[in-house]
């Protein structure tokens, strides 16, 4: 078998003319250079250099007649190491995000636009699913990055970090503008027309969770799997919406064609965390992705 090694120090050893000098570049003992040459030339049953006084030269029988093959043998070696460098730590292939179509365009927008710009070699998959089916596309290798409501019981995804603070509120057209001004019992919003979000979504559930232990039962009478969509009902009067704040900051501040129903008590903060799959060998684009994500 060749030993790519023996190979590395006799080209030193020849570049240099010199065990000393040799030994000082290649960063190993003097008597570890001599052996390795010694190796050498009985792996391949000749002498490779004469000792003389001015160093080590190259035999004509034997160094002199292999020297520029192994000098080309080791720049393909060097150039396969760099090649493989470069492949590793440039952002190309595929990052597949697996995200609601909400956090996709309130949260992420922002940062897949950034990082298209710096990396546009990278393939990006978006993937829309709610939290449970962001959870199984990571568990089964279908998922590099994802973005989940929080809480997360699992301990079969890796947890990053969280992303986003969402606040929950209720929103309305002047339709209801009775409501707007002051603080309303949340009790009281059982008697008017309400639109959530699907009961299998976890946000409804962490908004349900938290008025049943209130002993208040919201019944929404429109019921929807978009949050776009939500808002677009609110915004023509036909019932109010239990919404992120953050998902509807253009039409509260800029539009102002929503008015900020508040609530006592208020619904609490929820939170978006970042998730990976368990024990995942992260690409260089997949790390690049996540250090724009969390500046």
């Amino acid at each position: 078998m060749v030993n790519l090694e023996l190979y590395r120090v006799f080209y030193v050893v020849a570049k240099c003319g010199s065990l000393t000098k040799a030994a000082e570049e290649l960063y190993i003992s003097q008597p570890a250079v001599s052996q390795a040459i010694k190796q050498l030339e009985t792996q391949l049953g000749g002498k490779l250099f004469n000792r003389t006084h001015k160093g080590m030269e190259l035999s004509e029988t034997g160094g002199k007649q292999i020297f520029a093959t192994v000098e080309k043998a080791l720049k393909l070696f060097d150039d396969a190491e760099s090649k493989y460098s470069e492949l590793k730590d440039s952002a190309t292939g595929v990052v597949r995000i697996c995200a609601s179509d909400t956090v996709s365009t309130h949260f992420l927008l922002p940062y897949i636009k950034e990082y298209h710009e710096k990396y546009p070699n990278v393939n990006l998959i978006l993937q829309n699913g709610t939290s449970s089916e962001t959870i199984e596309m990571l568990k089964n290798n279908k998922g590099d990055v994802g973005f989940v409501n929080l809480p997360i019981d699992d301990t079969d995804i890796n947890l990053s970090n969280t992303v986003m603070q969402l606040h929950d509120t209720f929103v309305c057209s002047e339709k209801f503008k009775e409501l707007v001004g002051g603080v309303v019992d949340l009790k009281r919003l059982q008697d008017y027309p309400l639109l959530m979000l699907e009961l299998s979504t976890a946000t409804r559930q962490a908004i349900v969770g938290f008025a049943h232990s209130q002993g208040i039962h919201l019944h929404p009478e429109i019921e929807l799997a978009s949050l776009e969509l939500m808002t677009m009902l609110a915004k023509n009067g036909i019932g109010i919406a239990c919404i992120p704040r953050e998902f509807v900051k253009h039409e509260l501040n800029e539009e102002k064609s929503l008015m900020e129903i508040k609530t006592n008590p208020a619904l609490p903060t929820r939170a978006i965390g970042l998730a990976l799959p368990k024990n995942a060998n992260l690409t260089f684009a997949v790390k690049e992705f996540l250090k724009i994500i969390s500046k």
